[in-house]
């Protein structure tokens, strides 16, 4: 069946305490959401100060995943409350001087910029310090990745659970699907018969007026005409595709992509059905059919 959705969702809390090698506690927080992509689009948000934590991250997303778009946050909370942070007055100086610069150099050329408050100058990196004493990074980086891999495996199985609900959905689709074919196709025979009899029927009031007609030219013709109207191609191929399509669902791993192709293919001969049926009752199953169509596309549109 199906490996998992785009869709999903995890948390993660963890802790490192001082006995276990910080130099003080720290606790921290893992988010991961997913969407779907056309490709596997990894976002993370990660404190600078963790090196070499992105680069485990993306990995291990990369390795257990081949599409969508993961968004992955880490929020770290220092747990020693008795440090003291302080500016760093040199480089608050240097930040001033800059935006004195930038105002100055806007109010020459007529322009108008919005004053800065302090608390969006506090927030630039690097301008607050601490006097808490330097961790071992090393020593948090692997705290810190040990808790992601089983928030990863967390949302892994929050996208196997959206990816069954999605199963259940597209087989209940599948199943509509293949009875609104067999009812066009039912539909096409009745409507086959009920123009071979018209035709004909035109046939004879046409020889009828008319001595210098020729009735086999004219017959051609007719066939022709019926040729063109007829559906049985489109139903053959859409049972193809129902066939298609049910395989692909036991598959395990990545079908998303062959699914929205095969939905372009169902879409394509539900089409060409409506504009030959030239009878209501099949038009009508034709609409049907596109309808559920592109609402079992919508879905494949979040498989992986």
């Amino acid at each position: 069946m199906l490996r998992q959705s785009m869709t999903g969702f995890a948390s993660h809390q963890g802790s490192i305490e001082q006995s276990q090698g910080a130099d003080h506690a720290l606790s921290w927080q893992w988010e991961l959401r997913g969407v779907n992509a056309k490709g596997l689009d990894i976002r993370v948000r990660l404190p600078d100060w963790i090196d070499g934590l992105e680069p485990l991250v993306r990995k291990a997303v990369s390795s257990r995943l081949t599409r969508g778009n993961v968004q992955i946050a880490l929020r770290v909370h220092d747990e020693d409350t008795g440090q003291s942070v302080r500016v760093d007055e040199p480089y608050m100086l240097a930040v001033l001087e800059a935006m004195n610069q930038i105002e100055a150099a806007a109010l020459d050329r007529g322009l108008s910029l919005q004053p800065s408050t302090a608390a969006e100058i506090v927030s630039l990196r690097g301008l607050l310090t601490s006097d808490a004493p330097k961790q071992d990074v090393a020593i948090i980086r692997d705290a810190v990745f040990a808790s992601f891999e089983t928030a990863l495996a967390s949302f892994c199985e929050s996208r196997q659970s959206e990816g069954a609900a999605l199963l259940s959905i597209m087989t209940a689709q599948l199943d509509e699907i293949e009875d609104l074919v067999g009812q066009a196709n039912t539909l096409a025979d009745d409507r086959e018969l009920a123009q071979k009899a018209r035709l004909q029927e035109q046939l004879q009031k046409i020889l009828g007026t008319s001595e210098q007609l020729d009735e086999n030219r004219i017959a051609q013709e007719l066939a022709l005409i019926v040729v063109k109207l007829d559906v049985t191609e489109e139903i053959d191929r859409l049972r193809a595709h129902i066939v298609a399509a049910r395989d692909l669902l036991k598959v395990e791993g990545a079908v998303g992509r062959k699914l929205d192709f095969l939905m372009q293919e169902f879409n394509r001969e539900a089409n060409t059905l409506c504009s030959k049926s030239q009878n209501s009752a099949l038009t009508q199953v034709g609409l049907s059919l596109k309808t559920v169509i592109d609402q079992m596309r919508e879905q494949v549109q979040n498989v992986e």
